[in-house]
């Protein structure tokens, strides 16, 4: 049975001349598992909102949308907010209520649901998550993993026949995304919800899809299933995309593997231990960072945010160096973000000493409060002037793709394309000091590749470094140095690629598929193909 049906559908916003979205077709069957992909600014979150139609952006729209044979716009709010389940990127942004029970309770209370109807649903969807043990907490005091929970189970609870969900991984560390990735799943096979889930990258969730839909510049460039995608992303056309597939896919791939193409890491692992004697391991040089003396210090710093709360930092030290990045990471609530801001000196530590010798730039987590001015243009030009930095413009604008960004407000845009623009300002403060929280947040694959080489550049230049980052693959690939926080603490530090070797869960996946097949591997670059 079809559900959703996308015909010849396109969206202009207010003011623009180039449409989002342009001649978009393509049907959704009652169960399917629908994994929507592309690049930053490809249009995918302009679609999805669009199938909430509460959420629908004001603009032009051309061609119809149908849920279950009538337009999607005849649907009153009522059966939208029952029918069509909505989760975001950011945990906060759903969270209306004070403490988890009520936060389940809360859309059954709007739909005038009765009393008894509520607790029966509320209970039954707290067992079905295994959040009794937190029930009664306040949503303050959860971390981001748990407030995503408690997001999809306040969706759950309306007992949709649509799960929309719009990167919903994308702030959270490992561990929790694959908790979250699993209670989809569940969702999906055990009470036949269908699923419409977009994301970057592709690790974790090809596995779970039934149907791919990739947008590109858009458009609806595929439809159809996850094996037919990955067959269509082994063509050179595509292979700027290629980075975000699973790391099995990437192997089979690179080994001329195509039927069937590996998704999982297990797969992966049977396919390397068939063609071992065709796949080596590259020598590498451990990076010696110049070591003279740190250009920021941290040492001992605890810090609470009011005199009744409890320590967020407890004993938190770290030294950065001058062209080295280190990268910061740790489960979600374990201090990091606090961590940057009191390095930058946004907040006071209690107890402790924090000392720096040049000029820090911060990247916050939530970007839109780094923008005062109404064109992307305006803020990125006037905060390199201020800082002298107007012959670095062309090489930042060039290499994060700013160009077509300059004239929107920096609220129009993408997730993705906001953060690329919020990064291109820190980079043109010239600070000896970069603190990047989450920079690679809603960045597609050739985004992070970009990226990469302006970091390769700060580093070059004499610039310190330090990431905080749930992106294990990113953090491997560009980081001299990482550290393991929790508690409030770094409890390790350690060379980049002895850190992630070392680890069994915070690492990558490349590691996870290697791990007693080829000794050493860390990321994709790290494997050589015999080329006969």
């Amino acid at each position: 049975m079809q559900m959703v049906q996308v015909k010849d559908w396109g969206f202009c916003y207010p003011g623009c001349e180039a449409p989002a979205l342009s001649h978009v077709n393509f049907t959704i069957e009652e169960g399917a598992f629908v994994l929507l992909c592309g690049a930053s600014g490809s249009g995918k979150s302009t679609l999805l909102s669009h199938l909430k139609r509460e959420m629908a952006p004001h603009g032009t729209q051309m061609g119809v949308i149908e849920w279950q044979g009538s337009p999607l716009s005849a649907m009153s709010e009522k059966d939208s907010a029952q029918r069509i389940g909505y989760v975001a990127q950011t945990p906060e942004t759903q969270i209306v209520t004070d403490t988890v029970w009520h936060e389940l309770a809360f859309g059954l209370e709007n739909l005038g649901m009765p009393a008894q109807v509520m607790r029966r649903r509320v209970a039954e969807i707290a067992h079905f998550f295994g959040i009794e043990s937190w029930f009664r907490q306040k949503t303050d005091t959860l971390s981001g993993g748990q407030k995503q929970l408690v997001n999809l189970a306040s969706v759950m609870v309306m007992q949709p026949s649509l799960l929309i969900l719009d990167e919903p991984t994308a702030q959270l560390d490992p561990v929790a995304a694959r908790q979250f990735l699993q209670a989809v799943q569940r969702v999906h096979e055990e009470l036949g919800i269908t699923v419409l889930l977009c994301e970057h990258t592709l690790e974790e969730v090809l596995g779970l899809a039934t149907q791919v839909l990739f947008l590109q510049d858009g458009a609806l460039a595929f439809d159809g299933a996850p094996q037919a995608f990955l067959q269509r992303m082994a063509a050179p056309s595509s292979a700027h995309f290629r980075s975000a597939l699973p790391a099995a896919s990437r192997l089979a791939l690179s080994l001329g593997k195509t039927e069937p193409i590996p998704v999982t890491v297990q797969q992966g692992r049977r396919l390397l231990r068939a063609q071992r004697a065709h796949v080596s391991v590259r020598s590498y040089q451990t990076h010696q960072g110049g070591k003279a003396s740190p250009v920021l210090c941290a040492k001992e710093l605890w810090f609470r945010y009011q005199t009744e709360l409890p320590f967020v930092l407890r004993g938190f030290s770290m030294s950065l160096f001058a062209g080295e990045i280190h990268a910061l990471v740790g489960g979600n609530g374990c201090g990091k973000s606090t961590a940057l801001a009191v390095l930058c000196g946004g907040y006071k530590p209690q107890r402790g000493k924090c000392k720096g010798k040049v000029q820090t730039a911060l990247l916050a987590q939530d970007t839109r409060a780094m923008f005062a001015h109404d064109t992307v243009e305006a803020e990125l030009r006037q905060t390199a002037r201020i800082h002298g930095q107007m012959e670095r413009w062309e090489e930042v604008t060039e290499k994060l793709q700013i160009a077509p960004l300059l004239p929107k407000h920096p609220y129009d845009i993408s997730v993705g394309e906001r953060q690329r623009a919020a990064l291109a300002k820190c980079l043109l403060t010239g600070a000896g000091v970069l603190l990047l929280d989450e920079p690679t947040k809603g960045m597609d694959a050739f985004s992070k590749h970009r990226l990469a080489g302006l970091l390769a550049t700060a580093k070059r230049m004499g610039q310190a470094v330090c990431l905080v980052t749930h992106d294990l693959e990113f953090a491997a690939a560009v980081a001299d140095r990482c550290s393991m926080m929790f508690d409030g603490t770094v409890m390790a530090t350690d060379q980049g690629r002895a850190f992630f070797l070392g680890n069994q869960f915070y690492t990558t996946a490349v590691h996870r598929m290697t791990q007693g097949i080829l000794p050493g591997c860390v990321v994709q670059e790290d494997l050589v193909f015999d080329a006969t």
